[in-house]
């Protein structure tokens, strides 16, 4: 039976990929854009670039990871040697030279060049460190505890970063907004830098009683791998046909979610007005909230409800949560701006989103890893990285949307580098609203038709191990 401090060590390394998440989804947009000045659709095409090198890094790291054959294990070697440059990497993307800022190519080349530097380090830790999940236990209820444990710090440390980031690195000084001043944003990496030291190395030496040397393992493909065969692991993984469904929900929420994340710092400055510190406030308190909540009723949830089930009804929620705040601002239902009841609504709305997102994202990872099962049942191979990296590869595809959607969404409703809260002409603040509707709803909606034809229970996964245990007895 897992520990929680098994769990927790385990769960610890979710904090590095999600620093990376916050970094660019709540200030590199808005410091590259509004800070800077770059231009942006290129900034937009700069991280979309980034995020299609990070999609395909992603199953090459893990057809790696799976083949490797090491005393060490499959996992561990990968975890250690990127720990120091994932630090680095935050370092130099908030911190380009002032020779770069007066020439747009030359700060879009500064930009593409640690982005693509962090989304490498980050994939060679992130990869081996999800496929540890199915590898430490293999019990149906267990494996959605240990990967809600990473989620809860994913998300938790996605909030947390920014929002004391904003609390104390971006305050309002001499009355001018702490998010558009240029010397915050260095030490904002440094902050990065520190986070990702310190959790990747809990994680990577809590979880060491894991390790076990694959050097004679017979489950794992023998060969040096060459492009074909890194090909045919990928394609492998496609034959699942819950996989497959899977693969489609995820894209689909995830389009989604990279417009929900890209515009969320932007809505919540321009089209709301709120200060840095009510930002950190409603970025912070519901997201706290969401996850305490998610981890006091995933249990008995999954006690009464199939994995699949708690998919549908989450992608529900955020299909039922995406039909009021904004319908309501926009039709003046709503009293000003800097009243409490506008934040408070956010608060609600927040709440919602984390919830149903993280107990969505949960289910989604833990059948992923019940899918490996029935991988080597059909197959005969352990190919726990191959199915998390494609997984990842779909979700970073889908996310490439996000910011080059959010950077084109600027140039075309024409907010201006020169324009601060309070005064963004009405025409324009109707336009990002507008953005963040037609980016969110149709996704959710997608992913609900295709989570739908999914059937992986409970039952059918321990027959699956039971044929498994069998097998290798004999």
């Amino acid at each position: 039976m897992l520990t929680i401090r098994t769990r927790a060590a385990y769960g610890a390394g979710g904090a590095v990929y999600a620093v990376k998440e916050a970094a660019y989804t709540m200030f590199v947009l808005l410091f590259y854009t509004q800070v800077l000045g770059l231009n942006g659709s290129l900034t937009g095409a700069v991280i979309a670039v980034s995020l299609l090198w990070d999609a395909l890094s992603d199953p090459l790291t893990g057809v790696l990871s799976d083949r490797l054959r090491s005393r060490h294990g499959r996992r561990h070697p990968f975890m250690v040697a990127s720990i120091l440059p994932i630090g680095l990497g935050f370092i130099g993307l908030f911190a380009p030279p002032a020779g770069l800022l007066d020439n747009q190519w030359s700060l879009a080349a500064w930009l593409l060049f640690w982005s693509l530097w962090v989304r490498t380090f980050v994939t060679l830790f992130a990869i081996p460190h999800l496929a540890l999940s199915a590898e430490i236990t293999s019990d149906y209820h267990e494996r959605s505890q240990v990967l809600g444990a990473r989620l809860a710090t994913l998300f938790l440390f996605s909030v947390l970063v920014p929002a004391l980031a904003l609390a104390f690195l971006f305050p309002e000084r001499g009355g001018e907004d702490g998010r558009f001043d240029l010397t915050n944003y260095p030490l904002y990496g440094i902050l990065c830098c520190a986070v990702c030291w310190v959790m990747a190395t809990v994680t990577t030496f809590g979880t060491r009683r894991y390790v076990h040397s694959s050097l004679d393992e017979d489950r794992l493909p023998r060969s040096t791998p060459g492009l074909r065969e890194l090909w045919r692991d990928l394609a492998r993984t496609l034959h699942n046909r819950t996989f497959r469904l899977v693969l489609g929900q995820e894209i689909a929420v995830m389009t989604a979610y990279g417009t929900v994340a890209t515009l969320n710092m932007l809505v919540w400055t321009y089209y709301w007005e709120f200060s840095a510190g009510d930002v950190s406030l409603i970025l912070a308190l519901p997201s706290l909230l969401a996850v305490a909540l998610v981890l006091l009723t995933l249990r008995p949830l999954s006690r009464r409800f199939e994995k699949h089930q708690l998919m549908q009804l989450s992608i529900i929620g955020l299909i039922l949560n995406c039909l009021w705040l904004y319908p309501l601002r926009m039709a003046k239902l709503l009293p000003p701006n800097g009243t409490t009841l506008v934040f408070a609504l956010n608060f609600v709305f927040m709440l919602v989103f984390m919830y149903c997102f993280l107990l969505r994202a949960i289910q989604t990872q833990s059948i992923v890893a019940d899918v490996t099962d029935e991988h080597e049942h059909d197959h005969g191979l352990r190919q726990e990285a191959g199915f998390f990296s494609a997984a990842n590869l779909v979700n970073k595809f889908a996310t490439v949307f996000g910011p080059l959607y959010g950077g084109i969404v600027l140039d075309v409703i024409g907010l201006q580098a020169s324009m601060r809260p309070g005064g963004v002409p009405a025409p324009v603040l109707d336009g990002l609203a507008w953005a963040f509707g037609l980016g969110t709803l149709p996704g959710f909606v997608l992913a609900l038709l295709l989570v739908l034809r999914i059937n992986l229970g409970q039952a059918r996964v321990a027959e699956i191990q039971a044929a498994l245990r069998a097998r290798r007895g004999t």
